[in-house]
This record gives C-alpha cells, sequence and structure tokens, in this order.
C-alpha cells in the first residue's frame, strides 16, 4: 500500500489487517513509522519508496514484487525539493500503472473529487492528468475520489476541528459549493472492500471510477457548524471575505506551509465537491454514517496481499 502511514492509509491498513488480509507498507523511512501505524500493523513488512523518483515502470518492479492489489493512497499538499506534484501526483503514477500491466496487478489510485472544472492549481492538475494517464494505461485501474474527510490524526480535518472552535469562522465569500464528508474510517473500510472484492477485468471504464461521499450535501460553513456542535451549543459567527483576499491569502499560505489551506482548496470551494453517484454505500455495502456518528463493524473478507506506501 502506498501511502499506508499517512491519513486515508493508515485507516485502510487497519481495515485490511482486520480482515485478515496481508498488508505490505512502503514508506519513505520505513524505520520511523511505528507512532503513525494503528496498532495491528506495526508487525506488518515495510519497503522504502520515494515516489518522487520511480518515474520508470522498471523502477517500481521491486517495490511491487509478491503483491496482488497496489493501493495508492500518496497525495502531497505542498512542494518540496524533488517532491513536486507532477512526480508524486502523475509521473510515478503513469510508471506504476504500466508495471501492473505488465504485471497483471490491480491498480487502486485515491484521487479528488472536483476535478471536472477548469483549474489552474497544479496540485489539481496534475490529480486531473493522472487519471487520464491511468484511463489510457491499459492496466485493472480504479480510481476513488473522496469528499472532504473528517477523522482523528488528519492535517486539514484537525484544522477544521480546531477552526469550528473559534467564536469568528472566517470564510471566502466565493466558497459556495457543498461538500459531502465522509469518515476517513469508512473510506479505509471502502478502500479494504474494493480491494479485496473480486472484480471481472472488462469491467466498463465508467464502473472503475468511485466518487464517494457522506450522506449529507452542505455548505463548508453548516458543515463546520455542526462540527462545532458536537462541542459547544453556541452557534458559530461567520464573516465572508473577498475572493480575492482568500486566493492572496491562499498563495501566502502556500509560500509559509502555513494551515492546510492552498490555492487548490480554494478553486476546490468555489464549486461543489460532492459526488453526483455515491458509490460509498455500495463499497460498504450499508450507507455511511453521518460525521459524528458511532463506528460500525467492518465485516471484511480475507484475500491476497495488498501493498502499501507513504
Amino acid at each position: 500500500m502506498l501511502g499506508g502511514s499517512g491519513f486515508i492509509g493508515r485507516h485502510a491498513v487497519a481495515a485490511l489487517i482486520a480482515a485478515g488480509c496481508p498488508v505490505i507498507i512502503g514508506s519513505r523511512h520505513p524505520a520511523r513509522i511505528d507512532g503513525k501505524l494503528p496498532g495491528n500493523a506495526t508487525a506488518a513488512p515495510r519497503r522504502q519508496v520515494h515516489m518522487e523518483d520511480l518515474l520508470d515502470p522498471d523502477q517500481w518492479r521491486d517495490a511491487t514484487d509478491g503483491v496482488d492489489v497496489v493501493l495508492n493512497c500518496v497525495g502531497i499538499l505542498r512542494q518540496r525539493g524533488r517532491e513536486t506534484y507532477r512526480r508524486v501526483h502523475c509521473e510515478a503514477v503513469t510508471a506504476l500503472a504500466e508495471t501492473c500491466r505488465q504485471r497483471g496487478l490491480r491498480l487502486i489510485h485515491v484521487s479528488a473529487l472536483g476535478l471536472q472544472f477548469p483549474a489552474r492549481s497544479r496540485f489539481l492538475r496534475s490529480k486531473r492528468d493522472a487519471e487520464a494517464a491511468l484511463r489510457a494505461s491499459g492496466a485493472d485501474w480504479h480510481i476513488v475520489r473522496p469528499s472532504l474527510l473528517d477523522g482523528d490524526g488528519g492535517y486539514g480535518a484537525k484544522w477544521i476541528r480546531r477552526v469550528a472552535r473559534w467564536p469568528l469562522l472566517v470564510l471566502p465569500a466565493d466558497a459556495i459549493g457543498r461538500i459531502a464528508a465522509l469518515d476517513v474510517g469508512e473510506l479505509g473500510e471502502a478502500l479494504a472492500n474494493l480491494a479485496m472484492q473480486p472484480l471481472p477485468t472488462n469491467t466498463d471504464a465508467a464502473q472503475r471510477e468511485y466518487d464517494l461521499g457522506g450522506p449529507d450535501q452542505i455548505g463548508l460553513a453548516d458543515y463546520i457548524a455542526s462540527i462545532r456542535r458536537l462541542h459547544t451549543p453556541h452557534p458559530v459567527r461567520c464573516l465572508r471575505i473577498p475572493g480575492v483576499l482568500a486566493r492572496l491569502g491562499s498563495h501566502v499560505c502556500d509560500l509559509l506551509h502555513w494551515t492546510p489551506f492552498s490555492f487548490g482548496h480554494w478553486e476546490l470551494l468555489r464549486n461543489d465537491n460532492c459526488p453526483q453517484h455515491n458509490r460509498l454505500p455500495e463499497l460498504l455495502g450499508r450507507a455511511p454514517r453521518p460525521i459524528g456518528a458511532p463506528p460500525v463493524g467492518a465485516g471484511l473478507t480475507a484475500t491476497g496481499p495488498v501493498a502499501v506506501a507513504n
């Protein structure tokens, strides 16, 4: 699994191992991730993987040796040195898809909703280009696009929970899109189910793409207010600032690597971030629970090994 110690990946790892499925965790620093892994995953085998350096199919052979399914949960919020959006999100994924095609491996790639709208953000364009490369690869590919995620340990989710406690909420005036927030634990369960369930190799292209979201489609202000109600009965006051100021602030945040707010997020907030056809119930085998509801047992079935990396 690629991204196995990250926010999404570690929940998928936990679900896979709970189902009795062997998992190989790839990481930039395999010896340093014990504290990031779920308790049931600390004994899982690991491999060192640097996505930004794996730009040729032959370079993926060692990382994918001995696995049946590759689950890619890797994503970078901001670029650092050789870790660029183009290398990590697109070029490495294109090379990985070719390796999977040659070896007959299933490749499950976690992307993002909202890529159908025009975007200037290099973050969003690299995500969109990776999807196009997968569709043209000839591999057994599957694309998963979740909406906004809630859960413990996520950088963005932690910030939203913190902001929800503030007495004043500042939002861009043009952040008019709706979101369908879902629990990251349920996303992990859905990814595990997709990795383990038998799928026909001649699946129609449209059936290989999974847009996922929670049961409620609401604006960001209403979502943050719902998170706030979990902690206090006092309503939040909302201040709307001009979109041009929000865009400028997003560039400052990108430059300083401060807060999860980025130019890409500013672009996403201007449009709906909801699935047109929510396939999360299909992958879970039940309706997704609202944010803040107690968890439900996974009920998974074991299969062959899955590779994970971060």
